[in-house]
């Protein structure tokens, strides 16, 4: 029997469906806004990867360095999946036990998802649960030994949409009138960390599954340019790490290209990685050749802005 209960336990720590951070807490613990009573599930499939879809509960999976090695940076972590699933653990818990192996704090996102039915107005999901995520890292942050000024967004391909509309959107009211006092803390992300992300939804660079599953096939232009994020450009942007790969089919280079030049014509900082080869989600690019050094060129830029505050 003990060995049976040892097996048991094993087995749920191997599970990917069981979180593997030290918490995991509910973005709306008193209701999820935006979003009519349903019976419907979230989905989770695990083959390669771990594809959620369906996100009816947004939630936070907190990974925390030790205290010995803490650099009191956060990164908040946006899985890509084209606003269709979040590839959970390629581009978010993996991602966070890197960050924490560098002494930075990291929480992974799960958000809700434009396709669910249960959503009343679904474009702006997305973006209250980044708001969201930002505010709850600041306001836990004394507990979790991070820097209120040093909390950051990353985001991979519709996820790097998703932290590119934070960083250009963090302060549109998408929550009404809301209650929360956490709702008064600043949304504004210090530093974004943008990885083959999704930033136009202009025809000649978009990607369309992204697009369409955001605002829809028959979007109106004025919709088309609100989440065109290089359009929302402003000397408040954060400061920004771009990268991604020439030959990407899925989302073209054009699309960094495009936030690069934007963020150069506004004065924000801005450091841009572009490969020669990789694709498209690549994650950390291990055993892809020089492509899985990025994440060097990502904890340099780090140290550095630290520096530079």
């Amino acid at each position: 029997m003990k060995n049976l209960s040892l097996i048991a336990l094993f087995t749920i720590f191997l599970s990917p469906s069981v979180g593997f951070g030290q918490t995991i807490l509910p973005l709306w613990p008193d209701g999820v806004p935006n979003q009519n009573p349903s019976e419907e599930v979230e989905n989770k499939m695990y083959r390669d990867i771990l594809r959620i879809s369906n996100v009816q509960n947004p939630t936070l999976e907190v990974f925390l360095p030790s205290k010995k090695t803490a650099t009191g940076q956060a990164v908040v972590i946006c899985p890509g999946g084209g606003y269709s699933i979040l590839a959970y653990d390629w581009e978010g818990i993996d991602i966070a036990k890197w960050y924490n192996a560098q002494g930075i704090a990291a929480v992974v996102l799960k958000y809700r998802l434009p396709k669910s039915s249960t959503l009343i107005q679904p474009e702006i999901a997305p973006l209250q649960d980044a708001q969201k995520a930002i505010r709850l890292v600041r306001h836990h942050a004394k507990k979790w030994n991070i820097d209120p000024g040093q909390v950051g967004v990353m985001g991979f391909s519709a996820g790097g949409h998703l932290a590119s509309t934070l960083g250009t959107h963090y302060d549109e009211n998408v929550l009404g009138d809301s209650k929360d006092p956490i709702d008064s803390l600043s949304a504004r992300p210090d530093f974004m960390v943008l990885i083959y992300p999704v930033i136009t939804f202009d025809k000649k660079h978009y990607h369309a599954g992204s697009k369409n599953n955001l605002i829809g096939k028959n979007a109106s232009q004025k919709l088309i340019d609100h989440y065109s994020n290089d359009l929302q450009v402003s000397s408040q942007t954060p400061k920004t790490f771009l990268l991604h790969a020439t030959d990407d089919k899925a989302v073209p280079v054009a699309n960094s290209l495009l936030f690069y030049q934007a963020l150069e014509r506004n004065g924000v900082p801005v450091e841009m990685h572009i490969y020669p080869e990789g694709g498209h989600g690549f994650g950390l690019g291990i055993g892809r050749g020089h492509l899985q050094q990025w994440p060097d060129r990502l904890k340099q830029w780090l140290n550095h802005i630290k520096v530079g505050q």
